[in-house]
């Protein structure tokens, strides 16, 4: 698909947009022209949840065990077209392709299994009598067909996110990629046919237009969204309006504290590696580091020195740990967050772009910050860790609640009860205790605040694909 036009993916097949517009999509490490994408307008959106509502007559009927047996059958195809799944998604993001094979298409592909043995173990209350003469159970459905909408930080992963519990539930799927990164869901989507009956995963291409159509769609029972505060106040409000349920995964600005007798060069390297994974580009990311008053200078200078041995470069480049930003516009407001820091706070290193071609941006650590500094405040989604000291407990809990995110958080400590402590007040979906970013299938991942509503990956995000309904049943009649 590299160099081409590129085409929706509806009720099974590839077809040319309706829409008439088009936008280049741009590889961020050369900032080349890779694709043309189209720009997908209602007609687009209206045929592919025609043809989802059309697939669910069959889908929503099918058995556990079906289901099951189809998402095995794609999680073998996702490891089987790892290649060609990596080079079009690297295409789109520059990262380095052996970060995309290991950590999306390959976790991706066990993530897909986890939700194929899920659909067969559902469980609900047994059938009983609650009232004399009567006799009722719950039935838990699918909701029928949702809308998806999936960011540009890991297109495949969070495609798989989205569409394992939805398929693994019953519903049929519209899903609109990101603008910047279309091409490895678009191979995604062509490993579905044969496996998938045509119509249950569909894929519409565009911008932010396509986006709005596709959430204020009226056929969607739910819309889900991986995304920004902004997008998912507007799938809110559109879901509102419709009566439609939304499931909103969006920004994070997780803290990370730090306290005395931690091993502090490992401490160091591991919560660099989590601020600078993905160049930063994760709602998880390690981002404010909440740091003893008592080993301040110490944790500073060791992770100053972890930044400047982390490289950023191209996926040729072995020893590259990330690649560049994804596009010109998110590396100018990441640029601008530096332009805008206040007299007060120090670059201890970073700051800047690395090399002259390429969205690349260098591990950053910011010094001297204050809490109300909008560095601290605001979502960075880039390579830059903020430092702030405290000197209590209760201090470090405050300064890390104190943002309108919640999402993730993590805390560093040698003492049992301290980590029991702070977990439990720490005001976050997640919270990690001596490591920061690590996710697996079995456990749910969600925030709260401006972070958003619904789970994804577990039995619980499993659950918010699906819908309840009580039966009754006389036992006389």
């Amino acid at each position: 698909m590299s160099g081409s036009t590129l085409q929706n993916f509806i009720n099974g097949s590839f077809v040319d947009a309706h829409g008439t517009g088009t936008l280049e999509v741009v590889n961020p490490a050369t900032e080349a022209v890779v694709a043309i994408s189209p720009i997908s307008d209602s007609d687009d959106v209206d045929a592919a949840y025609a043809a989802a509502k059309a697939a669910a007559k069959t889908w929503n009927r099918s058995t556990p065990g079906q289901r099951q047996a189809a998402l095995l059958k794609l999680a073998d195809a996702f490891e089987e077209h790892a290649d060609e799944l990596v080079e079009a998604q690297h295409r789109n993001t520059g990262q380095p392709s052996a970060t995309i094979k290991s950590e999306e298409v390959l976790v991706g592909a066990e993530q897909l299994r986890f939700f194929a043995g899920a659909a067969r173990v559902l469980e609900g209350k047994s059938a009983g009598e609650y009232m004399e003469g009567f006799t009722s159970w719950v039935r838990r459905e699918p909701i029928g067909v949702v809308g998806q909408v999936t960011p540009w930080n890991y297109p495949f992963l969070m495609a798989v996110w989205k569409i394992a519990p939805a398929l693994a539930a019953g519903n049929t799927i519209v899903l609109k990629p990101s603008d910047t990164t279309p091409e490895s869901t678009l191979v995604l989507a062509k490993l579905t046919q044969g496996i998938l009956p045509d119509g249950v995963f569909n894929v519409v291409l565009g911008n932010a237009s396509t986006g709005t159509f596709l959430t204020e769609h009226p056929t969607p029972g739910l819309v889900a969204i991986t995304g920004s505060v902004r997008a998912g106040q507007a799938v809110a409000t559109s879901a509102a309006k419709n009566l439609h349920r939304a499931h909103l995964e969006l920004g994070g600005k997780a803290p990370v504290l730090v306290f005395p007798g931690v091993d502090i060069a490992a401490a160091a390297e591991g919560i660099a590696q989590a601020g600078y994974f993905n160049a930063g580009q994760d709602c998880t990311a390690a981002t404010r580091v909440i740091v003893h008053s008592s080993i301040h200078d110490e944790f500073v200078e060791a992770l100053v020195a972890a930044a400047e041995a982390t490289v950023t470069g191209d996926a040729e480049d072995p020893d590259a740990f990330y690649g560049p930003l994804n596009n010109v516009n998110h590396f100018g407001q990441v640029q601008g967050v530096i332009d805008a820091l206040p007299e007060h706070v120090t670059i201890a290193t970073g700051g800047k772009r690395v090399g002259e071609r390429g969205f690349y941006f260098a591990p950053t650590v910011l010094t001297g910050v204050r809490q109300d500094d909008a560095c601290v405040q605001q979502e960075t989604f880039g390579p830059v860790l903020t430092v702030q000291s405290f000197e209590t407990e209760e201090e470090a809990i405050e300064l890390a609640n104190d943002v309108e995110f919640a999402l993730a958080s993590s805390v560093w400590t040698k003492d049992h009860g301290q980590a029991l402590r702070v977990s439990r007040d720490l005001d976050f979906g997640c919270v990690w205790i001596n490591t920061h970013i690590v996710l697996v299938a079995e456990m749910p991942h969600g925030g709260f605040k401006k972070s958003g509503y619904g789970k994804d990956l577990s039995s619980y995000g499993f659950e918010d694909y699906t819908r309840l309904k009580h039966v009754m049943s006389s036992l006389d009649a």
